[in-house]
C-alpha cells in the first residue's frame, strides 16, 4: 500500500479525480431513469460473457462476441437521452442575473400563482414553462413572440378558449413572458397512465430533456399539477403551489417535506 501511494503523483490523482467525477454525473443522469434497467442488462450480458470464456461455452461466445464488437454504437442509441442530458448539463451556466433567485421571487411567483388559482376554480387547461439552466429557445420558436411582462391577467387571458394560444404552452424566461402558443415534445414514456392528457404527456416530454418547470392545469378536473425531471406533483391548493415555486426556483431544490402527491414515480 505504501508502495503504490508512493508511485502516485499529481497527474495521477488529478486523472483519478476527474473520472471519479464523470462516473458521478453519469450516475446522477441515469438515477431514476430506465437506463439504470438498461444498465443492469448490460451487465448481465457481461456476466454470461464471463461464463462462455470461463466454461468454453462456443456459441454464447460467438453471439456476445459480436454484440461488444458494435457496443459503442449500440451504446450511443441505447442511451441517446442520457447523453444528450449530459452534454446540456455540461453547457449550462447559471446566470445570476436570472428572474428566480432569493431576493426577487415574489411578485413573479404571486402572480403565476393567482393566475393558476383562476383558472383552476373555472377548469380553464394550461401549460405554463419556466426556464432555468437548460434555454428553450427551440420551443419557444414554436409559438408566438410575446416578451411580455408576467402578469396574472395575461396569462389568464392566453388560456381563455376563445384565445388563438391557448392550446400551447406559454414559456417564461427572466421575468419575461417570451412566448405563447409554444408546442412541446411528448414523453415517448409507456408507463405513463392512460387517463393523462397530452399536456401532461407534454410536461413530462420537455422535463425528460431538460430542467425546465412545467405547472399544469387540468381541463377535466380542474387539478393544479407541477412537473419537474420528468414527475408530476399534485397541488392540491395555489398554497402548495406557491410552495413548491418558492423552493424550486429561489432555492433551486425540492424539499421532500411539500410532496403532497406524487401522481407517478417516474415516467423516464
Amino acid at each position: 500500500m505504501d508502495l503504490i501511494l508512493a508511485q502516485l503523483s499529481i497527474k495521477d490523482l488529478v486523472d483519478m479525480t476527474v473520472v471519479a467525477f464523470l462516473i458521478y454525473q453519469a450516475l446522477l443522469i441515469v438515477h431514476g431513469t430506465r437506463a439504470v434497467q438498461m444498465i443492469v442488462g448490460l451487465g448481465i450480458l457481461i456476466v454470461l460473457f464471463w461464463l462462455g470464456i470461463s466454461f468454453k461455452l462456443y456459441s454464447l461466445n460467438w453471439i456476445l462476441s459480436h454484440f461488444f464488437d458494435s457496443f459503442f454504437i449500440i451504446a450511443i442509441i441505447l442511451f441517446q437521452d442520457q447523453f444528450r442530458a449530459a452534454l446540456a448539463s455540461f453547457g449550462t451556466r447559471r446566470n445570476p442575473f436570472q428572474l428566480f433567485n432569493r431576493e426577487s421571487t415574489t411578485i413573479e411567483i404571486e402572480e403565476i400563482v393567482e393566475a393558476c388559482g383562476a383558472m383552476s376554480g373555472e377548469k380553464i387547461g394550461a401549460i405554463i414553462v419556466v426556464e432555468r439552466d437548460n434555454g428553450l429557445l427551440n420551443y419557444s420558436r414554436t409559438g408566438s413572440n410575446l416578451n411580455s411582462m408576467i402578469h396574472s391577467d395575461i396569462i389568464y387571458a392566453i388560456f381563455q378558449s376563445r384565445s388563438p394560444l391557448h392550446d400551447g404552452a406559454i414559456i417564461i424566461s427572466g421575468d419575461r413572458i417570451v412566448a405563447a402558443g409554444c408546442f412541446l415534445p411528448l414523453s415517448k414514456s409507456v408507463e405513463i397512465e392512460r387517463h393523462m392528457g397530452t399536456r401532461h404527456r407534454a410536461a413530462i416530454g420537455l422535463t425528460e430533456d431538460c430542467d425546465a418547470l412545467v405547472i399544469v392545469l387540468s381541463e377535466e378536473t380542474g387539478i393544479i399539477n407541477i412537473c419537474i425531471a420528468g414527475v408530476l406533483y399534485s397541488c392540491e391548493t395555489p398554497h402548495v403551489l406557491r410552495q413548491y415555486l418558492k423552493h424550486i426556483l429561489a432555492d433551486d431544490s425540492l424539499d421532500p417535506s411539500l410532496v403532497q402527491i406524487k401522481v407517478k414515480e417516474s415516467f423516464i
